[in-house]
């Protein structure tokens, strides 16, 4: 799938408003929170014929369509990795006890000259420690394989090292993993922002349908019929 000249109402990976609610409806998540870095924070160039809001954003809008008392928190910063994360976002996320809270998933962990897969496995495993501690339901990423950082020659090796953390530790603590290594959109031209690195809004509008499409999941079939 080259060239998009679909809209956000003809792209076959987006939810409509209408759809979105309808798959959570009966969610019973009221304190969503969102950590980590830009891809947490939704960061995006606008793509024309797409609504200018990031996937995060726009998950907490179905929430609180569904929950109209819902409480939204997003502290990811631009940068970030998973040691500045625990540093500078998990004392106020604690504080705001989430029942629903997304993770990052080490895309800065990797950029960094000889990355120590080790090291960043432990970090990672810390932030799920703390994020498990507040009894909410934990969500993630993989890292696309549209996002690729050319000088590192060894870069498809470094996504497939963090995805297989992040995949392995979301097994083991309970979280849905929200899989963007292979997705179709990936192949789309104008996926990418003009930096090269994030998703523009088309990305993100299609990242916030999976999210709500796995979140609905979770809910069971009666729940999200």
């Amino acid at each position: 799938m080259k060239r998009s000249v679909f809209t956000e109402a003809t792209d076959p990976f987006c939810l409509d408003q209408a759809d979105a609610v309808a798959l959570l409806t009966g969610a019973p998540w009221g304190r969503y929170a969102v950590i980590g870095d830009s891809l947490s924070a939704g960061t995006g160039d606008p793509t024309p014929g797409y609504q200018n809001q990031g996937w995060s954003d726009r998950v907490a809008g179905v929430l609180r369509s569904v929950r109209p008392e819902l409480e939204y928190l997003n502290v990811s910063e631009t940068g970030a990795t998973t040691a500045r994360t625990l540093h500078n976002q998990a004392a106020r996320t604690v504080e705001f006890a989430p029942d629903l809270l997304h993770v990052p998933c080490g895309a800065n962990d990797i950029v960094r000259r000889r990355p120590d897969f080790g090291e960043i496995e432990r970090t990672l495993r810390q932030m799920y420690d703390l994020a498990k501690g507040t009894g909410a339901l934990l969500t993630t990423f993989t890292l696309g394989r549209a996002y690729v950082v050319p000088v590192f020659p060894d870069w498809p090796e470094r996504i497939a090292a963090i995805n297989e953390i992040v995949r392995g530790l979301a097994a083991e603590y309970g979280a849905i993993v929200v899989d963007m290594w292979d997705h179709p959109v990936n192949d789309r031209d104008n996926l990418l922002s003009a930096d090269r690195i994030h998703f523009s809004t088309s990305g993100q509008a299609v990242m916030a349908a999976e999210v709500v499409k796995e979140l609905a999941a979770s809910l069971g079939p009666i729940a999200s019929a």
